[in-house]
């Protein structure tokens, strides 16, 4: 089932995440614990937002779908002045809202002046997923106009390509489905303090393409092949001589050491940015051995440093 099955592209909305405040008080005399955290959702059509939103809400989050952006400032002071009533709000921003879509770099200004802590989730998916699940539901893009489906795409990433490239959080629904998008979206924002920094590690094969929603690709093809080892080629990199075969091979230790090292710098960095996510994808020939093995073992050393670290093998069984 697609992430939009049951549900019209075009309205779907909303999603969750949680976000930490320390702001001061504003010009308006709110006191600092009455600020509201603060989501803004926006992504593709079609790509799975009105799931992330009931996800969402199912968290206890005020959920606002399709809110003129000009309004976001005004919706976080009537939540700062809800006497800790509305503590958590997502604002859902799409191409739905057309000439308002404009208004969002002057609100995410007047955010900032005011000192609001605000975070920008984008929702992913390839051309080929967000065809399918239009021709699915059969209605248009809602910017495809008179021409195809694949036109209305085109136009719209080119509107949010920059807001795309502000965002905290990529999510890539193009192989999700529904339970899959939820189970994401519950692993990175269900807490209920936020950690400093969250970590997504994505074994993947590169037969089958490279994450849209990876910061970091590292290319697990300089070891060995665990396929062409008969007795090795059924099990995957979850096996215990899958990845003792892997991590026996020259350079497998040294890598994960030094590459460990890095991201601990890399990591350092993004909580200075202010950067809350991260999506550290390993790829191999197939996603089945390499990666996987070395997804699991980076991933365990991250989670022994205090990184809350979610594992997703996007390729494994697909062969």
């Amino acid at each position: 089932m697609n992430v939009n099955e049951h549900e019209e592209p075009q309205e779907q909305g909303g999603e969750d995440a949680q976000v930490s405040t320390g702001a001061p008080a504003d010009a308006a005399g709110v006191p600092e614990a009455a600020i509201p955290e603060l989501v803004i959702i926006s992504g593709m059509s079609g790509a799975g937002r009105s799931t992330a939103a009931k996800c969402l809400e199912d968290l206890g989050w005020f959920v606002v779908d399709n809110l003129p952006p000009a309004l976001i400032p005004t919706m976080v002071e009537l939540g700062a002045r809800s006497q800790g009533n509305v503590a958590r709000i997502a604002v859902v921003v799409d191409v739905r809202g057309r000439r308002f879509f404009d208004n969002l770099r002057e609100s995410l200004a007047d955010l900032a002046s005011k000192h609001v802590t605000r975070r920008i989730v984008f929702l992913e998916s390839s051309d080929e997923a967000l065809v399918r699940r239009f021709e699915s539901v059969r209605r248009p893009h809602p910017l495809q106009g008179d021409g195809r489906i694949v036109d209305g795409i085109d136009a719209e990433r080119e509107l949010l390509r920059e807001l795309r490239g502000d965002a905290d959080l990529v999510i890539d629904t193009s192989s999700l489905n529904v339970h899959e998008l939820r189970a994401k979206m519950d692993a990175q924002f269900a807490g209920e303090e936020e950690p400093e920094l969250r970590a997504t590690v994505m074994s993947f094969g590169f037969k089958y393409g490279l994450p849209v929603d990876a910061d970091l690709v590292a290319d697990m093809r300089f070891l060995p092949n665990p396929h062409w080892v008969p007795e090795l080629r059924p099990f995957t990199g979850l096996n215990e001589e899958v990845s003792a075969y892997v991590f026996n091979q020259p350079g497998a230790k040294e890598f994960l050491d030094r590459y460990a090292e890095l991201l601990r710098l890399i990591a350092a960095g993004y909580r200075r940015e202010g950067k809350r996510y991260v999506t550290i994808a390993i790829g191999c020939t197939g996603g089945k051995h390499r990666s996987v093995a070395t997804s699991e073992k980076l991933a365990a050393r991250l989670a022994a440093e205090g990184v809350e670290t979610v594992v997703v093998h996007r390729d494994m069984g697909r062969e």
